[in-house]
């Protein structure tokens, strides 16, 4: 397995795969690998000849007041688990390498950014498209794999490459959840015991939600507030959304009549997490 540190490293190898005719699956991570990550790097694995994982903490994602500095970070075991499912190449770049002093040059995508984690977290998805539209560039995949946890930034990416004609195809791939229920994440490593143990009334709620959808119910204030109130009746837990939207567009609907996405951010203690689920 590679372990590449610089753009021109990788581009090298690119350069290379590309007149053998191999195929070319990205996964983007921001580190900290977990069974979600793994999930993603094995479909990878499955369906093209060559496999990069870029493992890279971007920080022009983060917000001032954001967890950037304490963001959990461990190289090594995710070498190890990266090398156990079969990667070729890890790309694994300082920010400098990302970012010249001087960057002064953002990839946004309007009105799928605005709403849900946008409201609260308002240069988030420029930071992802920015990052995302880079290594796309260097690692020339044919395909990119992303985590259907975070939703948002699947429908946000797979509308940058549809309106800007990037040449690759976004794999959506399912959520990975632990015995109980919560959705794999790197922020869970935050929770204390108790924190993590009440955590699991983001998934009971919507799971309720989501059976409420599949049974008919289409008054899209009725299940949200359903939601809504199974996770406020957890003391440790403070909303800052539940909606349904339009899977196409992530606007907010008064009748479910077409796909939808229902999407939660709740903080468990002073820890946020998302969770959500999708009806085509």
């Amino acid at each position: 397995m590679i372990i590449a540190n610089t753009i021109a490293e990788v581009k090298e190898h690119v350069r290379v795969w590309k007149k053998e005719g191999k195929s070319i699956g990205l996964v983007p991570t921001m580190g900290y690998l977990h069974e979600g990550h793994a999930s993603l790097m094995e479909c990878a694995r499955k369906e093209n000849d060559i496999v990069i994982v870029s493992d890279f903490v971007n920080p022009i994602q983060f917000g001032p007041k954001e967890d950037l500095a304490t963001y959990p970070r461990d190289f090594d075991a995710d070498c190890k688990l990266c090398e156990g499912i079969g990667v070729d190449l890890i790309f694994h770049p300082e920010p400098s390498e990302m970012y010249a002093p001087d960057f002064h040059s953002y990839v946004g995508v309007d009105t799928l950014s605005e709403g849900l984690c946008g409201k609260s977290r308002p240069i988030h998805f420029n930071g992802v498209c920015t990052v995302v539209s880079k290594l796309f560039h260097i690692a020339e995949a044919d395909r990119a794999y992303f985590g259907q946890k975070d939703a948002q930034q699947l429908a946000i990416v797979r509308r940058m490459v549809r309106d800007l004609n990037f040449n690759i195809e976004i794999i959506g791939c399912p959520i990975i959840r632990e015995a109980d229920g919560l959705a794999k994440s790197s922020r869970n490593t935050y929770l204390s015991p108790d924190e993590r143990a009440k955590a699991v009334v983001l998934n009971r709620a919507l799971t309720k939600g989501r059976e409420m959808v599949l049974a008919g119910e289409k008054d899209a204030a009725k299940v949200v507030k359903t939601v809504r109130d199974m996770i406020e009746a957890e003391p440790l837990a403070r909303i800052d959304y539940v909606e349904i939207v339009d899977w196409n567009e992530l606007q907010p609907v008064e009748t479910i009549d077409g796909p939808i996405l229902m999407a939660v951010a709740v903080f468990i203690g002073n820890v946020r997490l998302i969770d959500n689920f999708i009806v085509e």
